[in-house]
């Protein structure tokens, strides 16, 4: 077990990716902490995957809320030796019709959220004198541009950067930070991607969802399963001598 007495708090938790990762953790020995806007869900999920995980409602566009999790997290696991920093939202629309409320609220989760829980994470780590292993779940949005993405793809664009800087500043104290950029995952939340596309390009729901399932050089969408590998090497001490890398998990679809 590569894993073994590890706590894990992992923000997005209770379904898709996050939660995949979590399972992972917990077959690996990890002790699970699923943090989730949605807390019920979340306790849920825990309940599920068993082996002493716990859930906590969390809304990371507040700083308060970013704390007490932690908090919460520490009293009752001891502290926290593994953050996956998963929670995100999506939108698109074309340049001319994007808004101030869809980006506020973009960055507010993907990249604020992301920033603060990682901060705070990286101090408890600090001041409990763990080696500790932090995640950012960037996209493969986040290598390029898309015309109808142009919000969403900034976001992970500036999660891949601050998984650069955050990795070197932190190294120090012994705290990893990399990423996993996911290309296209038959999630629920694809099928919310999938229906503003065929808002903006005209077509037919579930065409998108099929077709960009057909051009990964793997032959398939990927499932929230095929990133739990690469998560759990870059928990384990296995990649003590990575820093500030972040990883494509995609099928192919994208090189860099």
């Amino acid at each position: 077990m590569r894993l073994k007495n590890k706590v894990a708090l992992i923000t997005g938790g209770a379904r898709g990716i996050g939660r995949a990762i979590a399972e992972g953790y917990a077959r690996e020995g990890a002790r699970a902490c699923i943090a989730d806007i949605d807390a019920a869900q979340a306790a849920e999920t825990a309940a599920a995957i068993g082996n002493g995980a716990f859930g906590i409602g969390v809304d990371v566009t507040k700083l308060d809320s970013i704390r007490a999790m932690v908090t919460l997290a520490e009293s009752k696991a001891g502290g926290i030796d593994i953050l996956v920093n998963n929670a995100a939202i999506f939108d698109l629309a074309p340049i001319e019709e994007i808004t101030e409320a869809s980006y506020d609220r973009l960055f507010a989760v993907n990249v604020k959220g992301l920033l603060f829980t990682l901060q705070a994470v990286a101090n408890s780590m600090i001041a409990g004198k763990r080696r500790g292993k932090i995640i950012n779940m960037a996209s493969q949005a986040g290598r390029r541009g898309e015309a109808l993405v142009c919000v969403y793809c900034a976001s992970k664009a500036a999660v891949i950067s601050i998984t650069q800087s955050a990795g070197l500043g932190l190294i120090k104290h012994g705290i990893n930070v990399n990423g996993i950029s996911p290309g296209v995952v038959d999630t629920p939340m694809w099928d919310e991607v999938d229906a503003l596309f065929a808002k903006y390009e005209g077509r037919k729901p579930g065409e998108k969802k099929r077709l960009v399932g057909q051009a990964v050089p793997a032959g398939r969408m990927g499932k929230p399963e095929d990133h739990v590998g690469c998560a759990i090497f870059l928990a384990s001490a296995e990649s003590d001598y990575v820093v500030a890398q972040t990883y494509n998990v995609d099928g192919g679809n994208w090189m860099s």
